[in-house]
C-alpha cells in the first residue's frame, strides 16, 4: 500500500500534456477526415439552416467522446497506480476540448 500515497510528479505531469495535445490532435484529424461529407461547405447563405451542420456537430462530438471513453478505459487499465491519479483530470479537460474544436471544425 505504500505506492498508493505517491503521487506523480512534475515530469510525468508534463508528459501526460504532451500525450494529451498529441491525443487531441490525432483525434481532430481522423475526425475532421470522417466527418469531411457531413454539412454544408458555403455556410453563408441567405436561407441557411443550422440542420446540416448540426447533424455534423452531433456525430463530431458523440466520436469524440467515444474517442475519449476508449482511450480513458484502456489507459485506466494499462497506467501504473501512482499516474492514474492524472486520467480523470485529462479526461474532463478533454470533454472541454472536444467543443473547442468546432471552431477550427467549422472555420
Amino acid at each position: 500500500m505504500a505506492d498508493v500515497s505517491q503521487k506523480s510528479g512534475p515530469l510525468a505531469l508534463l508528459a501526460g500534456g504532451a500525450l494529451f495535445v498529441l491525443f487531441e490532435v490525432v483525434a481532430y484529424q481522423v475526425l475532421r477526415f470522417a466527418t469531411s461529407g457531413l454539412g454544408m461547405s458555403n455556410q453563408m447563405q441567405p436561407e441557411n439552416t443550422i440542420v446540416s451542420n448540426w447533424v455534423k456537430t452531433v456525430v463530431f462530438l458523440l466520436l469524440h467522446l467515444t474517442l475519449v471513453v476508449v482511450a480513458v478505459l484502456v489507459l485506466s487499465n494499462r497506467l501504473p497506480r501512482r499516474h492514474r491519479g492524472q486520467l480523470m483530470g485529462w479526461f474532463y479537460l478533454s470533454l472541454l476540448t472536444g467543443f473547442g474544436l468546432l471552431w477550427p471544425l467549422f472555420g
